[in-house]
């Protein structure tokens, strides 16, 4: 039995906080952002904008592609990294949002990975036969822990949300094979150290801005590079595929300089790669499934391609998947 994505969707914020922008907020320069980056701008939820508020269009629409009722939906996983709070969780949040009364639903935190872990648990309840319908969302409101102070981090990251349907489908469409995997030792490069049981927040916390994600950029880099291209070819193998049966890749839209040291290394071209993040910044969770439904939205993706899904994120964590579209 196989899984096949029936309907993608996403949403992203109104609030545009372009370069020029960050340039009166912090010692930075569009010239040296787009340089280091590829980014020019990304989107910013309002004050009282949440995750789950993200989450719920790109659901909808995702919904609306597939010709899915919510009420038909089995099971919500939503991967994020900036819940509305620790609990209840998003999913249940989108779950009543949406109208999904038969869901079961839970958050998975993978960061920037999450959307590839949850459509790789996604693919285990449908080729068990144990759920029939389940909405993968990877949804980040990742402005609301960025240190508008840190002008090495406060560039890069912005807010959105893509979202997923998985179905029962043929054998040999749909999911071929995914690769999951995590280094924990490497946690300490990209944290958020405070508001968990270690830090409970405090004076102390708030006033050492321990609530902003604080990253290594150069030992990120070094991991981002090595996992993205190791895992892509370790799921292009065990779907019995070469580099040249791939149409696309549609990678974690995090920083261009990453996106080509990985291409450099699968010896792939850039007109195979899918990149938004010129336009979006890095959303995390968020960022392969919107860069994969604006590609099938904008008719790059088409019936039969095969894809590579493959990012990395904190944790340590990585994944990759192929797919049959």
């Amino acid at each position: 039995m196989g899984a096949i994505i029936t309907g993608t969707g996403h949403y992203v914020p109104e609030k545009i906080l372009t370069n020029k922008d960050l340039e009166v907020m912090v010692d930075t320069s569009d010239d040296w952002i787009t340089t280091r980056t590829g980014i020019k701008e990304r989107r910013i939820s309002k004050e009282n904008e949440s995750t789950s508020d993200l989450a719920t269009q790109a659901a909808f629409k995702a919904l609306e592609t597939a010709g899915v009722s919510p009420k038909e939906i089995d099971c919500i996983i939503v991967a994020t990294a900036t819940p509305d709070m620790l609990f209840p969780s998003v999913a249940c949040l989108v779950q009543d949002k949406i109208g999904a009364i038969n869901a079961a639903a839970f958050d998975i935190e993978a960061a920037c990975t999450g959307f590839i872990y949850g459509m790789t648990i996604a693919q285990q309840f449908i080729q068990t036969d144990f759920y029939s319908k389940i909405l993968v969302i990877g949804a980040d409101a990742l402005s609301k822990i960025t240190d508008y102070q840190d002008r090495n981090t406060c560039i890069l990251f912005g807010d959105g949300a893509g979202a997923a349907i998985l179905e029962k489908g043929d054998e040999g469409r749909g999911i071929l094979s995914s690769k999951i995997g995590a280094d924990g030792s490497g946690g300490r490069l990209l944290k958020l150290p405070a508001g968990g049981s270690l830090n409970p927040a405090s004076i102390n916390t708030v006033e050492n801005r321990l609530h902003y994600i604080q990253m290594d950029g150069n030992e990120v880099f070094k991991f981002a590079t090595k996992k993205m291209s190791s895992s892509a070819k370790e799921v292009i193998e065990q779907s019995n595929l070469c580099i040249e049966d791939i149409d696309f890749f549609v990678p974690h839209q995090a920083n261009i300089r990453i996106i080509e040291a990985a291409a450099k290394r699968l010896k792939i071209g850039n007109d195979k790669i899918i990149i938004n993040l010129d336009k979006y910044g890095n959303m995390s969770a968020a960022s392969i499934p919107v860069a994969l439904d604006e590609a099938v939205k904008g008719r790059l993706i088409k019936r039969d391609d095969n894809i590579i899904l493959v990012g990395f994120g904190g944790g340590l964590t990585w994944g990759a998947m192929a797919i049959k579209w």
